[in-house]
């Protein structure tokens, strides 16, 4: 077996613009290159303020966005036009510019309860996203990734690797919000997984996460520390 933490590749960026230029960038060559070769690309992006500067450098990218299909890895369960959902976040900061021609596909169902939509959001995912070129996760300074929080009741369901569900509602204790994620199968199916943190604290949880290997405690730790496939960590 691997030594832990042997799967990522450590990129570290001396600022937040280094980091969102040379994230849009890669990210837009993969894209690139999965439309020349299969005709279509998708990407799945997380909330939060990190990687708003980052949407922005990609939205500019000249590559055939019409080709490109672009959804979430969770999202908080309110109303697709409230200032707190990720797809409003996504639709401000990314779909704009020459990025307005990518299709997007949310995963709020409106009316109902993130628990009775379960089934919903996962059909259309699993629809949209049957393959995944690029996947980008951030990390919260408690350890969480996309909504799998420490010690989440549901948490075992959303790492069982035989849970044919391509999401899971998940009810956190410590935030705001009913939530829904995409279960640790899901994430680690991606062609490309990148982890996108910024500051010294989320340094400390990252190697924290790393070197203690609790994925209860750091659910990050389900992605890191993984043998099976590559993560690429960004960080300034």
């Amino acid at each position: 077996m691997e030594e832990v933490g042997t799967m990522n590749e450590f990129k570290e960026f001396f600022s937040s613009e280094g980091l969102a230029q040379n994230l849009a960038s890669d990210i837009a060559l993969i894209l690139k290159n999965s439309i020349e070769t299969e005709g279509k690309a998708t990407l799945l992006v997380s909330g939060g303020n990190t990687p708003k500067l980052f949407f922005q450098k990609l939205s500019n990218i000249n590559i055939q966005w019409e080709k490109v299909t672009i959804g979430l890895v969770d999202e908080r369960w309110v109303e697709n036009d409230s200032k707190d959902s990720n797809e409003v976040l996504v639709k401000e900061n990314l779909l704009k510019n020459l990025a307005r021609k990518a299709h997007f596909v949310g995963l709020y169902v409106k009316g109902l309860s993130a628990e009775s939509a379960q089934n919903i959001s996962s059909k259309i995912y699993e629809n949209e996203f049957e393959k995944v070129d690029v996947l980008v996760l951030g990390m919260g300074t408690d350890g969480h990734t996309a909504s799998l929080f420490p010690n989440n009741e549901r948490l075992k369901e959303a790492y069982d690797l035989t849970n044919e569900n391509f999401c899971i509602s998940i009810e956190p204790t410590t935030v705001p919000y009913t939530r829904m994620s995409l279960i640790l199968k899901k994430i680690l199916e991606a062609k490309n997984i990148i982890l996108h943190i910024e500051g010294k604290e989320k340094l400390e949880v990252y190697n924290s996460a790393i070197n203690a290997n609790d994925i209860y405690k750091y659910p990050i730790s389900s992605v890191l520390n993984q043998t099976d496939k590559k993560i690429k960590v960004y960080y300034s």
